[in-house]
């Protein structure tokens, strides 16, 4: 009888299983900080991305419809971010580990995973809790659970990019709702709570990490509301993600980070509506025109490139409008042209004393109305063939500067 060796086969097929699984890392060096995926420098063109046909609200789910028409949904939606230059999505727990896995593998594209860490309320002791108080031993047992059980879940997942944790928590110490609000100012009546919160933060990032160290883990703050604070109790985070909103500059956003925190930045949200609220009409010249100066920031203040150093990509904020932002669960087949906040950086359509963001116009893409299957269509906006030409452009590959960016940029149309 023929004596048969099982080595060789074992050996391929454990190759085979963990070579898809990808090495993440965030170094550091005289250049500036960068992250890597098996050693080579990724600058992330991310998008923030959901999927909500018009009439549904924050309750429905595309990871709890059939196979086949996630499939269809992805195939379609992952292929326009693919043509875009897109090479991240950020994407909320809920997402199958088997979703991660065909985007990337069918798309090469991959996804930052996102747990909200309590931001827009938790159950406690069966009882539903809006307005998370993160000093309560309770939160802090059920946070911890959950997180943990996501690296136990995730881990090894192809095509896993990084840990994101909240979604702007700190703005939770002041507003109420869901909803966005006007942009809170620090006030010592909120250091308390702030100090529980990034302090759990921290507590949390220790336990993931106690697991599995295979990919970065940020926090979502903000702007730089509490820079101070985190640099205090996140000394664990590997990235300071952050959602910013200051309109085509984001200022001194990347010096002061460097200078307080010292940590890379990541822009987990960023970008403009595409409705001027002064001409009660649609803009799509203001979007892509301040979506291309905020992605021109982010690649000058890349690793080596002569700014600050530290940045590391961002997710444009967003692929495609929500309809049901406004109210949230009212007029869900309106596509509601209500301004909920100011921002007086948004100069386009600021008037003194009026609001002017208009939260259910932030996708670079329109939407359309949903099929008998209970698909979409989308129909790209300007800003979608600006970020065409932006991430055609890498600055890794090559010795640019601050001016020779500048100079690529001004040769982008709107």
């Amino acid at each position: 009888m023929k004596k048969v060796s099982f080595i060789p086969a074992l050996f391929m097929f454990l190759t085979t299983v963990f070579a898809q699984v990808d090495k993440v890392s965030v170094v550091a060096d005289n250049e500036g900080d960068k992250l890597l995926v098996n050693g080579k420098s990724l600058m992330i063109n991310g998008m923030n991305w959901d999927y909500f046909p018009i009439g549904t609200t924050y309750t429905y789910s595309l990871w709890q419809q059939s196979d086949d028409f996630i499939t269809a949904a992805l195939d379609y939606e992952m292929s326009m971010l693919k043509n875009t230059g897109v090479n991240a999505i950020r994407v909320y727990t809920g997402i199958q580990p088997k979703w991660i896995k065909y985007i990337y593998e069918k798309y090469d594209i991959y996804t930052m995973l996102n747990h909200s860490f309590g931001r827009y309320g938790l159950t406690l002791d069966d009882q539903w809790v809006a307005n998370t108080e993160y000093d309560d031993p309770r939160v802090r047992d059920l946070l911890l659970k959950e997180v943990t059980e996501i690296v136990q879940k995730y881990k090894n997942t192809p095509g896993l990019l990084l840990y994101l944790l909240g979604n702007e928590n700190n703005y939770g110490l002041f507003w109420k709702g869901a909803e966005t609000e006007n942009i809170p100012f620090e006030k010592r009546e909120s250091t308390a709570g702030a100090k529980a919160l990034y302090k759990l933060f921290n507590d949390a990032v220790v336990s993931m990490k106690a697991i599995d160290t295979s990919y970065p883990i940020a926090i979502c703050n903000g702007d730089l509301l509490f820079l101070e604070i985190i640099a205090d109790e996140c000394k664990d985070i590997d990235i300071l993600g952050v959602n910013i909103y200051r309109g085509a500059s984001f200022g001194d956003t990347f010096q002061k980070t460097k200078e307080v925190l010292n940590k890379p930045i990541m822009f987990t949200e960023f970008g403009s509506d595409a409705f001027n609220s002064v001409s009660n009409q649609e803009d799509q010249q203001s979007q892509a025109y301040i979506l291309k100066n905020n992605w021109k920031e982010i690649y000058q203040n890349a690793a080596g490139v002569g700014k600050s150093g530290n940045c590391i990509g961002g997710f444009t904020f967003m692929f495609s409008d929500g309809w049901w932002k406004h109210e949230q669960t009212k007029n869900l087949d309106i596509h509601d042209t209500h301004a909920s906040w100011a921002n007086g950086g948004y100069l386009n359509d600021y008037v003194e004393g009026e609001n002017n963001m208009n939260e259910e116009w932030y996708g670079i893409c329109a939407k359309g109305k949903t099929d008998e299957r209970g698909h979409y269509q989308l129909f790209p906006r300007a800003a979608y063939f600006v970020l065409q030409q932006v991430h055609k452009f890498n600055p890794y590959s090559g010795k640019f500067t601050a001016d020779s960016i500048e100079e690529y940029f001004s040769n982008i149309q709107l």
